[in-house]
């Protein structure tokens, strides 16, 4: 049976953003937090804490990724991270931004394979025998797709619960289509289990996936739910397209929203902060709404909340 993930999108799936998607429509079977950054001092910021404390991810497998090449200070994150419950850490491989790739982390550190080895290997000794499991998400390397042979001999190393393969490379950031002959060399040769990631928008789109790899069981949405947040349900034949589920739809869709607006406004970030991260959602979610050009530019322009409720109300 497969199994779905939601991928981390910085600022966006956030656990306000998680709890109202598993509330409303096809729960994934994983929830990944946007990365942490390991700090060699001090401990989780406010804003990293919402994001991981058990009581703010009730009922949802949370697995939280961290961003980093200093294994000290890594393993000093997974410590922390152990004594909130978790025993699933999964490692960022495979972010494009330049900001991060400037740092030697993220995709940035796919273009240094001898210290991504050590990396690893101090990682993996310094969990020892606990039960704590490792997960990679990984790019195909930082240039070229050539890189991730050795970069793959050098996962194949360690016991890896998972390996999520987004099958670009760093300098392709979201352009080009994914490298589809890469990820049958990554899921021919990979010896622990691997998901794909990487540009399923559509039913069709998962479906020419799915018939292209049978052998693989783990997928990971990301963009594709933003603009369609039923997407999955569409997968898992629990949606359809015509009459009386047509209203189902949007009823679930109104549900979503509201509850994710409410619960931003609980959070006492001030009404422009509100519209910004409501704002950000709908630069995806707007892609569901074909010919519906006129409400959703009221939507972004609405500089207060009340004309933000009417535009919403007006497309919804």
């Amino acid at each position: 049976m497969s199994r779905y993930y939601l991928a981390p999108l910085e600022g966006i799936t956030t656990h306000i953003f998680r709890n109202a998607y598993h509330r409303h429509f096809a729960p994934m079977d994983k929830y990944f937090t946007p990365f942490l950054v390991p700090h060699s001092k001090k401990g989780f910021s406010a804003k990293e804490k919402r994001e991981i404390l058990p009581e703010n991810n009730e009922g949802l497998y949370l697995v939280p990724q961290i961003m980093s090449n200093h294994a000290g200070d890594c393993l000093k994150t997974i410590g922390k991270l152990e004594e909130y419950g978790y025993k699933e850490i999964n490692l960022n491989m495979g972010c494009p931004s330049k900001t991060v790739v400037s740092k030697g982390r993220g995709s940035g550190f796919l273009a240094f394979p001898e210290e991504l080895d050590r990396f690893l290997d101090a990682v993996f000794e310094g969990i020892g025998n606990t039960d704590t499991q490792i997960s990679i998400k990984t790019r195909l390397g930082k240039d070229r797709p050539e890189e991730f042979g050795p970069i793959l001999e050098i996962y194949n190393r360690y016991p890896l619960k998972e390996l999520i393969v987004h099958p670009r490379v760093q300098k392709d950031f979201y352009k080009n289509e994914p490298n589809l002959p890469m990820f049958a060399y990554a899921s021919g040769n990979s010896k622990s289990p691997v998901c794909y990631n990487g540009d399923i928008f559509t039913l069709k789109k998962y479906e020419e996936i799915r018939q292209a790899f049978p052998e693989t069981e783990a997928f990971m949405l990301g963009r594709g739910i933003l603009m369609d947040p039923l997407l999955l349900m569409r997968i898992k034949n629990q949606a359809g397209e015509e009459g009386a589920e047509k209203g189902k739809e949007q009823a679930k869709l109104c549900g979503f929203h509201d509850r994710l607006y409410e619960d931003y406004r609980a959070l006492g970030m001030g009404d422009k902060n509100v519209l910004f991260k409501m704002k950000e959602l709908w630069c995806y979610l707007g892609q569901s709404f074909p010919g519906q050009e006129k409400a959703l530019k009221k939507i972004r322009k609405a500089e207060r909340l009340d004309r933000y409720e009417a535009a919403v109300e007006e497309l919804l």
